[in-house]
């Protein structure tokens, strides 16, 4: 799900922007206008999450950006399933506040919130009546400054959106469907790999870079296993956008990938490693899903020890993927597609995976045998007491200590080593995390 924030310039979008996702990734200022690029992040809510894009504010005095940041706030109309519109409750609607409601109805029916920012008091309150005179029947007082009202703006929020277009609900109960993305920048041969896959040619494939716009949920059977395959639109930079739809596909991918068990991420054989694969890969590891890496076009690539000399390059420029199978492949010819699925299965079932408790048990004699567990400057050294699995998908682990502050990267990474020689989870992130005890030092 996506909503879109849009308004005038200076009415405080990039600040609700920034609330509502709790980042500061919005540069906010006081100078009307900004905000020109378009900005995302994602929003839990009572059990619901969709993403927000920050937009740049438009109907306000003409720059040399006015008409591109009304293209960009066009099509964020045309893509997100809601809008967030967003007024300054002090100086009341303003003419460009009106102009701005004509361009949302003229752009579709689309549920529109109105939050009157700036009521930093609720003795303002009064004030957001005058909103109404735009027209739409959903209107929230807020204050982004003083954090007032985005409750009540996220419940609004959640009561206007559509049922999930790409809803996976019928498929809770079914733990053995696997939920598979396909995940990539443009071009690097997505659709012909799911029409490999599933033997049909059921997505648009095309030489034009970006020819798929949004992802394409398949149902599919094969040697008794189910899966649910999306297909998603390919990936950019960012500088690269178009200003049409192509940041909009950004978003959808990540989003697709929130909802899959593994992510498939394809790489050109021939540009194996780019920032943009880089990304995916860390979007994949934050929310736990399972990883395989499918270097595709493998029949376009000639010479002795390329699979070598690549492989080592991923594993030296992506070690935080450094458990993720790596598979050379063709979508072309069908190269690599069976063990592709093989390995998709392996992973899927290695996420659900859980260790014993004597298992765990021989970790922590380990771990307390290592001959240099973290100290600080003051001389306390960690004490690790006991440890357990808390969740799986992904596999996660707590471990009780006397101080989590003494744990570092590296003997975090120690550990989890350790974990992954205990049981075989490859393809799928360990999560260790470390609380505090009450024992004496």
């Amino acid at each position: 799900m996506f909503i879109s924030i849009i308004g005038r310039p200076n009415a405080g979008k990039s600040s609700l922007f920034n609330r509502l996702t709790g980042t500061r990734e919005a540069i906010v200022d006081d100078m009307p206008g900004v905000t020109r690029d378009r900005l995302y992040g994602e929003v839990n809510h009572e059990g619901r999450s969709f993403y927000i894009i920050d937009t740049g504010g438009i109907f306000g005095e003409d720059t040399e950006f006015s008409s591109g940041i009304k293209s960009h706030v066009e099509t964020a109309v045309n893509e997100s399933d809601a809008v967030i519109f967003v007024i300054d409750g002090r100086e009341g609607v303003t003419g460009a506040d009106e102009e701005i409601a004509e361009f949302i109805r003229r752009s579709g029916n689309k549920p529109v919130i109105v939050a009157v920012n700036k009521l930093d008091d609720p003795k303002h309150d009064d004030l957001m009546n005058d909103a109404y005179i735009l027209g739409f029947e959903n209107v929230v007082a807020v204050s982004a400054l003083h954090k007032r009202g985005l409750n009540e703006l996220l419940d609004a929020v959640n009561d206007v959106l559509p049922a999930d277009k790409n809803n996976i609900d019928d498929d809770n109960n079914d733990t053995d469907i696997i939920r598979l993305v396909i995940a990539g920048k443009p071009n690097v041969g997505k659709s012909s790999l799911l029409n490999k896959i599933t033997n049909s040619q059921r997505s648009l494939v095309s030489p034009i870079a970006g020819t798929t716009r949004d992802p394409v949920d398949i149902s599919i059977e094969i040697d008794g296993q189910k899966f649910r395959i999306i297909d998603t639109a390919g990936l950019r930079k960012r500088s690269k956008f178009d200003g049409n739809l192509e940041y909009y596909s950004f978003v959808r991918t990540l989003a697709a990938v929130d909802r899959s068990d593994v992510a498939l991420l394809l790489m050109d054989a021939a540009e194996p490693c780019t920032d943009q694969d880089k990304k995916i890969a860390a979007h994949v590891v934050k929310k736990g899903k399972g990883l395989i890496i499918v270097v595709n076009k493998w029949d376009l690539i000639t010479g002795n020890n390329k699979a070598d000399e690549i492989l080592k390059k991923i594993r030296d420029e992506m070690p935080f993927v450094n458990y993720a199978p790596v598979i050379f492949a063709s979508a072309l010819n069908g190269r690599g597609i069976s063990r592709i699925l093989q390995s998709v299965i392996t992973v899927f079932n290695n996420r659900k995976k859980r260790i014993a408790t004597n298992q765990l048990n021989r970790l922590m004699r380990d771990v307390l045998a290592f001959d240099r567990l973290p100290s600080d400057r003051k001389g306390r050294s960690l004490k690790v007491y006991y440890c357990s699995q808390s969740d799986i998908e992904p596999p996660s682990f707590v471990f009780f200590v006397n101080n989590p502050e003494l744990v570092n990267s590296g003997f975090e990474n120690h550990v989890k080593n350790k974990l992954r020689e205990l049981e075989d989870f490859t393809g799928s992130p360990v999560r260790t995390f470390w609380r505090g005890k009450d024992k004496d030092n």
